[in-house]
Formats: C-alpha cells, sequence, structure tokens
C-alpha cells in the first residue's frame, strides 16, 4: 500500500514563493514518474510538473521558467519550488506517482495553494 503526504501549501501573495513537498511511504520498485497536479475551483485536475526516476522532467507550459520539479529517489520524495506564483495558480495540488511497469497510479491528498493579488 503507498501513501502520499504533501506538505508546504498555504498563502501567498502575487510574485512570491512556495515550496511543495510529497513523502511516499510503501514500496513502488521500477520505473516511475512522480509529479504534481493541480486542480483549480470548479476546473479539473491538470498536470504541473512531474520528474522520472532518472531525471527528466515535463512541465506544463504555464508553469515553465517559474516552477522547478526535483526528486530524491533514496527518501522517496518529490518537491516543488514555485517562484513569481501568479493568482492563477491558486488551486489544491496534488502529489501523484505513476508506476511504469504495473500502470497503477497514486494520489496524495491535495494541498490548498491560494495566491492572493
Amino acid at each position: 500500500q503507498v501513501q502520499l503526504v504533501e506538505s508546504g501549501g498555504g498563502l501567498v501573495q502575487a510574485g512570491g514563493s512556495l515550496s511543495l513537498s510529497c513523502s511516499a511511504s510503501g514500496t513502488f520498485g521500477g520505473l516511475n514518474r512522480m509529479g504534481w497536479y493541480r486542480a483549480a475551483p470548479g476546473g479539473q485536475r491538470e498536470l504541473v510538473a512531474t520528474i522520472s526516476t532518472g531525471g527528466d522532467t515535463i512541465y506544463d507550459d504555464s508553469v515553465k521558467g517559474r516552477f522547478t520539479v526535483s526528486r530524491d529517489n533514496a527518501k522517496g520524495t518529490v518537491s516543488l519550488q514555485m517562484n513569481n506564483l501568479k493568482t492563477e495558480d491558486t488551486a489544491i495540488y496534488y502529489c501523484n506517482v505513476f508506476v511504469y511497469g504495473t500502470r497503477q497510479t497514486f494520489w496524495g491528498q491535495g494541498t490548498q495553494v491560494t495566491v492572493s493579488s
């Protein structure tokens, strides 16, 4: 059983920074991607950034140059550094793990990020 626990959300003014962290318990061996998705109020969950076991990253165009995703394979953690935040970044941010071999997907409970103008 894999559990993902996020931390680091909160309220910040536009132009500010926040860092999110996600810790995974349990085992999900093999090649995988860890990362972040978000759901704005009334919106669907969408990709923010993911990173593979080998360090290959994918970013949504809206966050390129502002957000940085990283992971620590030994600790089973993934982080998201968010700089120059905009009001449109306001959303619930979810940690995600996708395991290529078993095609399993795991989700965290979500953490709220609110950016005020």
